[in-house]
């Protein structure tokens, strides 16, 4: 088995996809309807990784379209970034909204930012070494 793909329920679709190219920087693949849900779905792809990210939107008239809660359906997605802080600036200056400010953990630095749904984004990278 690969594991090819995460899914998640958005509510705006333009919106999120302005967000996923705009801000985090990905490419928009594909983006089609859904005849028998009414719905709509969109692949967005990073030019360094083979993972893809599916949109899905489902009108408010499909069984598909179920109570949206922030943030809840998904714990998060993770993008490998160079530098975590100068990242995280240029995703604010972008109009991303931090949800943790950038740490270190174990080697690593990490910072969260939210999409337009309010889930949670990890930008994380090696910890930079502090010269003397």
């Amino acid at each position: 088995m690969k594991f090819t793909y995460t899914g998640i329920r958005v509510r705006n679709m333009d919106a999120s996809i302005r967000f996923y190219t705009q801000v985090m920087g990905m490419k928009l693949v594909l983006r089609e309807r859904m005849e028998a849900t009414g719905g709509e779905f969109a692949h967005l792809k990073s030019p360094a990784s083979a993972q893809r990210l599916e949109l899905n939107w489902y009108p408010e008239t499909s069984p598909y379209c179920t109570p949206y809660s922030e943030g809840a359906e998904l714990d998060h997605l993770a993008f490998w970034v160079r530098d975590v802080d100068s990242t995280l600036r240029d995703l604010k200056g972008k109009g991303a909204q931090a949800a943790v400010e950038p740490f270190s953990e174990t080697g690593y630095r990490l910072a969260f930012v939210k999409d337009p749904d309010g889930i949670w984004i990890e930008l994380i990278g090696r910890e930079r070494r502090r010269r003397p």
